[in-house]
């Protein structure tokens, strides 16, 4: 079992119980419900900028981008270009929607619109979009701890999670947003020690890593033609473009930061810092995974140490030597993109640097999971609780309540984590389970902000149908060969598109048809003069 230097053990264990402090710190002004959901709107916007951005720049983004970027190119970055379109739409549209009610979830409107069906539909979407992102990120860092430290995936997860949620409940979302400042500024001080570590451990440094990178199309953002049947440009253009509208305008996380900052002006203002510190941060690690791969281009008997990890981890227990190496023969650079950054930390980085480089990825996971356990809860206690239980709950069993939900939350995000074990890249499947749960959300939204003629009949049908569209996308590939004309033909990154499309222009054309049955206005009766 590897083992960490003392001096790098007492530089995380010295981030982890700051973490922790922070948490205790704010607890004492943590005495209501407003205060733990929403700081009492007190937070300036550049902190909440920072930490939408920490929210964004979450282990999926650490570990998972590297090791797209390794196993194929820069196609996953057109997803960070589509942010500045989604982030104008939510700043003069949702923004100020969203401070007008005045409602700290981002679901109750859905009932003011349409009925309870709809608040009831997106809070399950909501919260099975969460467990997904927390299942990933706390996979991530598992990943890349057990490679460091040797210590079993389901440990590290254990750990993490209970530190997490301690200081979770303690702080509220004040806690939340400050610790992720520093956070937002830790991980990206990890990323560039970690480009200048592997550029160093390159012969040749910048010029060589450009010329492998070249030599191997590791550039590309993908294919520009008008294809969806791939990951071609257009495809992860509208992903990107579809999810980050989801992002901004459904996503307890950015809709209660929206509510912390004293304005509208000042949340817009929080919304572009992040977008505008987040497509460099994204592109860095796009460099990371391209400087990863001329490394091992360059260094490739280091390459089977991590194929025969990968293969081990892969074959049932007591699998032979001989099935071991016929599987690594088969194995692509996609099947074990994930795994090469952890490696090279283990092998490359000095002792000192690698406590600060962990601390960086805790951090990366730490921000996103704790926030979206934050949201959760909020969303828990306002749509579920005071919705379906009691409406008049007081003030100090609602705090509670949030405190309780925060746990449960928690644990469910961690059990996810668990479950998800073995998946090939983490990447995919985040953006896999957020594309299929976000598609309806996005959908019924848009429908009830931008038709205000649709009904609640309308919107469930045309909610109901689009859910059946998801859900043939989504499992249709698993059809037997004598039904293959039945499968989705689309890429899976355009189950979101598609799902949101269908729902809102089925909405429309319901809209329509109904306002054509009905007549327009009642013709005067004329009674005739005896």
């Amino acid at each position: 079992m590897k083992t960490l230097p003392f001096f790098d053990l007492a530089i995380i264990a010295a981030y982890l119980l700051a973490m922790v402090l922070v948490g205790v710190y704010f607890s004492r002004k943590n005495k209501n419900a407003d205060q733990f959901t929403k700081a009492s709107g007190l937070i300036p916007g550049w902190a909440t900028g920072l930490s939408i951005y920490a929210t964004f720049l979450s282990s999926n983004t650490f570990l998972g981008v590297p090791g797209k970027a390794f196993g194929s190119n820069w196609n996953s970055f057109v997803f960070s270009l589509s942010m500045p379109l989604a982030a104008f739409i939510a700043s003069k549209y949702f923004i100020p929607f969203y401070r007008q009610t005045g409602e700290i979830s981002a679901y109750t409107h859905f009932e003011h619109r349409f009925g309870s069906w709809a608040r009831t539909y997106a809070v399950i979407c909501f919260l099975l979009t969460q467990l997904a992102r927390m299942g990933s990120i706390f996979l991530g860092i598992a990943l890349s701890l057990q490679a460091l430290t040797g210590y079993s995936m389901q440990m590290i997860m254990i750990v993490m999670g209970v530190c997490i949620i301690i200081y979770t409940v303690m702080g509220g979302m004040e806690a939340v947003i400050w610790t992720e400042v520093v956070q937002a500024v830790v991980k990206t001080l990890g990323a560039l020690l970690i480009v200048y570590l592997i550029v160093q451990a390159v012969p040749g440094g910048t010029s060589k890593i450009v010329a492998i990178g070249a030599d191997n199309d590791k550039f590309s953002l993908g294919t520009f033609r008008f294809t969806f049947t791939e990951s071609s440009f257009w495809v992860v253009l509208l992903y990107g473009l579809f999810i980050n509208l989801n992002n901004f305008g459904m996503d307890q996380n950015y809709i209660q930061r929206y509510h912390t900052t004293a304005s509208v002006k000042e949340a817009s203002r929080s919304l572009w810092l992040c977008v505008w510190l987040y497509l460099p941060a994204s592109l860095l690690f796009f460099i990371i995974g391209s400087c990863l791969f001329a490394y091992y281009q360059v260094h490739p008997e280091l390459i089977d140490a991590i194929k025969q990890k990968v293969a081990m981890d892969r074959l049932p227990a007591g699998a032979s030597a001989a099935e071991v190496s016929q599987l690594v023969a088969t194995l692509q650079p996609a099947d074990y993109g994930d795994k090469v950054m952890p490696h090279f930390m283990v092998t490359k980085v000095p002792p000192g640097l690698m406590g600060l480089i962990i601390s960086a990825i805790l951090s990366a996971a730490m921000s996103t999971i704790s926030s979206g356990m934050n949201a959760s809860a909020t969303v828990f206690t306002e749509d579920i609780y005071k919705r379906y239980i009691n409406a008049n709950v007081s003030k100090r069993k609602l705090l509670t309540l949030l405190h309780l939900a925060t746990v449960v939350v928690g644990l469910a995000g961690l059990a996810a984590g668990l479950a998800m074990i073995g998946v090939k890249s983490i990447l995919d499947a985040w953006w896999t389970l957020s594309g299929i749960f976000a598609a309806g959300m996005l959908g019924l939204f848009l429908l009830g902000l931008i038709s205000r003629q649709t009904k609640s009949t309308e919107a469930l049908t045309a909610t109901i149908i689009g859910v059946l569209v998801i859900v043939w996308m989504t499992f249709s590939g698993k059809l037997p060969n004598d039904y293959s004309f039945l499968r989705n033909p689309l890429h899976s990154n355009m189950i979101i598109v598609v799902g949101t499309l269908t729902i809102f222009l089925v909405g429309l054309l319901l809209t329509r048809l109904n306002k054509r049955r009905s007549p327009s206005r009642i013709e005067p009766v004329i009674v005739p003069n005896d």
